[in-house]
């Protein structure tokens, strides 16, 4: 879910209807039936414009005047002697008024007049701060705790501002609220806690995920019922909520005032895929089995134990294949069961969070057989060093780089809970608190090109995509060390073919000519079906190393873009905005762009662009072409 400012939203609406989906009939003069369908402005100045064909607006009384935004005609009034704290019939004042329709300037002179910031009025009994928290008028907001409002004041409902936020999704102004000081676990007269309201009032995942991400506890108790947040998702049937509870580690045994758990509350409600997710949860954590202790006892061995696991496969595959028996039955049966041994491991002792190492350890476990079947199967037929040494130097830079784009990573960007505090504050109060800016996931500024990686769930500067052959995103630090593995594991398959030809040519009789296609591959799986499973392993890595090579090569030299930047153009021009693919102001020519990529000097031949891309927020460039190329 993106964060949405309305703060330039013209919203004429009556303050007096209650939270949520409960509503309200406004007592006495109703001025809300006036005014719910205007138009949404702009600025004042289009709403003078406007205003201008609609009435003459100087016989307006001053609160009609202030929900409109007609500064003349309110400072006027007041310079005549109104009272700017004097309550209208319905206990609402001008800066009531001025709040709920976000008229900031209008905020500034009745302040300066004497108008009481924190004062209550509407059947709410809420203050100005509480109203523009409803709206979700992030820059009236900060407006208002720049004069001193005070946001841990409750309404006649017993809500705080922050409640009010999450109950309304105003993801910004949580944010804030939580930067400038208000505790996320702060409880309202109902004891409730903010994520707690999320869980029960909000269904969906947000704003509970991101409240978690504010480090709101998944296992305070309110004041009441002594339920948790995850009691208050299984009552109201919020299964995102619940989801994103238990991955955060809420505790299922816990026992509210009644003496019941969460799942005791679903089996009374009888939902039955609450019940499963429930359970679920509870058997992972009461789990006592030797090989599951084994295995999260050395939670930092899983990528061996998933690399042996793919080894042992691999073999067991290739073996099975590589039997003397002539019985293709026998052979698919012990196919079927090796596979069905496999998907039970995998499902009982791989945590999901493990799942995404599985390409990895693939491909590992695959290059570790092509070396093995290299030396014992092809060194005999073609021992020339002028294969061996071109293989082994293949070999080496494939490992090599995959370290270095492994452990080098793609450049995360990390920065302290007080940074994040001070970002929120700065840009809420700049107002350019903007997802297109500002990442709401990990709560910074990003950086010009990065982008949020929902499987890392981190923000990567440069970002290029995320590699599941390498269970780990591409970006600025580690392109260039994967396109080098890219390269070095293309000419591995490239030799390892070339290694299955010879071998097929003096080991295997074959009677193409005569008998044609089929018998041709009868005969070729026969003679050894071991070297068949090995070349299957390599047409199909070098399928996927093929594209993404030439991919990368074309975006980095032609384009000068990452897979990030090019789909979202690509998108665009789907979308009937055209941006031309090579028109971008990342684009320096095919030669500047291979200098810049690989940092090329030759002894000082070349003077590559050096940017530091976790820190980069801007560019040299004209602002249009800047503005054009913003990628999200």
């Amino acid at each position: 879910m993106e964060w949405q400012d309305t703060s330039s939203e013209c919203q004429l609406n009556c303050p007096h209807g209650q939270h949520g989906a409960h509503k309200q009939e406004s007592s006495g003069n109703n001025r809300e039936e006036s005014y719910n369908n205007s138009s949404q402005a702009t600025s004042p100045a289009e709403h003078h414009r406007d205003l201008a064909f609609m009435e003459d607006y100087s016989n307006w009384d001053i609160v009609k005047a202030t929900q409109y935004g007609i500064i003349d005609r309110c400072k006027e009034l007041i310079e005549a002697g109104y009272d700017v704290r004097q309550p209208d019939k319905e206990n609402v004042t001008l800066l009531h008024w001025a709040a709920i329709n976000n008229r900031t300037e209008l905020i500034k002179y009745y302040v300066s007049k004497g108008a009481i910031v924190d004062q209550l009025g509407g059947d709410l009994n809420s203050t100005p701060l509480h109203w523009a928290t409803r709206q979700g008028h992030l820059s009236m907001v900060v407006l208002l705790l720049k004069y001193g409002a005070d946001p841990s004041l409750v309404d006649r409902e017993g809500f705080t501002c922050l409640h009010l936020a999450v109950q309304f999704q105003h993801m910004p102004i949580i944010a804030y609220l939580v930067a400038k000081g208000q505790d996320v676990d702060a409880p309202d007269m109902n004891g409730q806690t903010p994520i707690m309201v999320a869980a029960y009032k909000i269904i969906g995942p947000e704003p509970t995920r991101f409240l978690i991400k504010l480090n709101a506890s998944v296992n305070a108790v309110d004041k009441v019922q002594r339920n948790t947040a995850l009691h208050w998702a299984v009552i109201s049937g919020n299964v995102a909520a619940l989801n994103v509870l238990l991955d955060a580690g809420a505790n299922v045994e816990v026992k509210n005032a009644m003496g019941e758990t969460p799942l005791g509350l679903a089996q009374q409600n009888r939902n039955p895929w609450i019940i499963r997710c429930l359970l679920d949860a509870d058997v992972d954590r009461s789990r006592s089995h030797f090989m599951l202790k084994v295995l999260k006892s050395f939670e930092k061995y899983k990528l061996l134990l998933l690399f042996l696991m793919a080894v042992a496969v691999i073999w067991v595959t290739g073996y099975i294949a590589d039997m003397e028996s002539d019985s293709w039955l026998l052979k698919g049966v012990l196919f079927v069961s090796s596979w069905l041994v496999v998907q039970l491991i995998i499902r009982r002792f791989v945590s999901m969070q493990t799942y995404s190492y599985i390409p990895l350890a693939f491909l590992s476990a695959s290059l570790f057989w092509m070396v093995i079947t290299w030396f014992i199967r092809f060194l005999p037929d073609i021992p020339d060093s002028r294969f061996q040494i071109p293989f082994a130097l293949s070999i080496t830079g494939c490992i090599y780089y995959f370290y270095k784009t492994w452990t080098i990573g793609p450049g995360y960007l990390q920065v302290s809970e007080q940074d994040k505090k001070r970002t929120v504050v700065a840009l809420a109060e700049a107002d350019c608190l903007d997802p297109r800016i500002f990442c709401t996931r990990c709560l910074i500024r990003k950086p010009l090109r990065s982008k949020h990686c929902a499987v890392c769930d981190c923000c990567v500067a440069k970002y290029d995509h995320h590699c599941l052959w390498i269970a780990s995103c591409i970006g600025a630090w580690n392109q260039r060390y994967f396109v080098g593995f890219l390269f070095f594991l293309f000419t591995v398959v490239a030799w390892m073919s070339y290694g299955i030809i010879v071998y097929w040519s003096l080991h295997c009789t074959t009677s193409y000519e005569k008998d044609g296609l089929w018998t041709f591959l009868i005969q070729i799986i026969s003679c050894s079906p071991w070297v068949v499973w090995v070349f299957l392993l390599v047409v199909f890595h070098s399928s996927w190393v093929t594209f993404l090579l030439l991919n990368q090569l074309y975006q980095i030299l032609y384009l000068g873009l990452t897979t990030n930047e090019r789909i979202s153009l690509i998108k665009r021009a789907h979308s009937g905005r055209f941006l031309g693919l090579q028109q971008n102001p990342f684009n320096h020519g095919c030669c500047q762009n291979l200098v810049d990529f690989f940092q090329c000097r030759c002894f000082g031949l070349f003077k590559p662009n050096q940017m530091d891309w976790t820190r980069q927020y801007s560019m040299g460039f004209e602002q249009p072409r800047a503005n054009e190329f913003q990628f999200v």
